[in-house]
């Protein structure tokens, strides 16, 4: 068998790879594509076996083709723990290759989930409608600066008919003008762009279980139901909702010694799309429960507006993640609250000392 070390960059790849029938240790810079897929491709018409192990990046989607074509073993690690495990502080793209070929051969090797190609790609598909709102989000932005500059204060009415009317008969110089007509024209096409993708979306929920019954729970929808699940994953992975917010980045960061405890701003690791989208969630969210209005208003008084609806948005994470693990709806994950809390107050009261 041989196991490949790969340090990987966007323009090459420095490989060190050993042949366990051998003993055999060879190391070299591979060129990306054309020297790469020649070496990969030399292995395999040799019928050899072969696990390639590689740090997470980005760029390098072709690649992971490429072996997967050949039938090769690839296997991707957490690039944050390679790192801490290495003990030398002299750093080369050599030395990096033959540390993950060790880590490889020691079987210490942090490997890590990798979603599928059908995954990655609905992912694309979340990508590509979120990335389109945020540009019409800055469309109407600067229409709605426009008609501020101009006296016209409509907010949302100046996106139906009478509000549209009235920003084309501004009266503006040249230049301006052009800037609004052209802002115009960009906002009509983005809006059936978003549409499209948006029923898209919704396509892809009704083949997917886990998405619809996650939208049972108030304030979640298709786009947020989907992404989390396709994000996620694998909730068997995470044995608790803890470790859900916490790979959502939705935790405090930590540096704590002795008796003091220090907590600062979360995170921030994971998926930025699916923590916005969290986010915007828990707000529908807290407008729909009285009880998580409460506790939300309370955090509020407490540490602020900002703390508040990241708090809740951890919390949506939490309680969607048990719902997917138990396989329930929100209904039903609300009955199990209660029949739980009942059982636990008539604990309590038998243990009671009656006097």
């Amino acid at each position: 068998m041989i196991i490949i070390g790969v340090d990987f960059h966007p323009k090459f790849q420095q490989i060190a790879w050993v042949d366990t029938d051998s003993g055999e240790l060879q190391e070299r810079p591979l060129a990306h594509r054309e020297e790469a897929e020649k070496f990969y491709g030399a292995l395999a018409a040799a019928g050899q076996q072969v696990r390639v192990g590689r740090e997470a990046s980005g760029h390098a989607r072709w690649f992971e083709r490429l072996l997967g074509e050949l039938n090769f073993e690839l296997w991707i690690g957490e690039a944050a723990e390679i790192r801490a495990k290495r003990v030398r502080k002299h750093k080369t793209d050599r030395q990096d290759a033959q540390h993950i070929l060790g880590l490889l051969l020691e079987n210490r090797f942090p490997r890590i989930w990798v979603p599928s190609g059908e995954n990655r790609d609905l992912r694309q598909l979340l990508w590509h409608r979120h990335r389109m709102v945020q540009a019409r989000t800055r469309v109407m932005n600067q229409l709605q600066a426009i008609a501020l500059n101009e006296g016209q204060r409509c907010q949302k009415g100046l996106w139906r008919e009478r509000g549209r009317q009235q920003l084309e008969a501004i009266q503006l110089a040249a230049w301006a003008s052009r800037r609004r007509r052209d802002l115009v024209e960009l906002l009509d096409r983005l809006n059936p762009t978003i549409a499209e993708l948006s029923q898209a979306i919704e396509q892809e929920v009704e083949k997917c279980r886990e998405a619809q019954r996650l939208m049972t729970h108030p304030g979640v929808g298709p786009l947020t139901a989907l992404a989390f699940v396709l994000i996620i994953g694998k909730v068997e992975g995470f044995p608790s909702g803890k470790q859900v917010a916490s790979y959502l980045g939705l935790v405090p960061v930590e540096q704590s010694s002795g008796d003091r405890r220090r907590l600062g701003h979360i995170t921030k690791q994971g998926s930025s799309m699916l923590r916005f989208l969290l986010v915007e969630a828990a707000q529908v969210t807290v407008r729909s429960i009285p009880e998580w209005r409460s506790h939300y208003v309370h955090l509020m008084m407490r540490r602020g507006r900002k703390i508040a609806k990241v708090a809740m948005a951890r919390r949506l994470a939490i309680a969607l993640s048990w719902m997917w693990r138990k396989g329930w709806s929100y209904e039903q994950s609300k009955s199990s609250v209660r029949t739980r809390a009942s059982s636990e107050q008539a604990m309590v009261c038998s243990t009671t000392p009656r006097h």
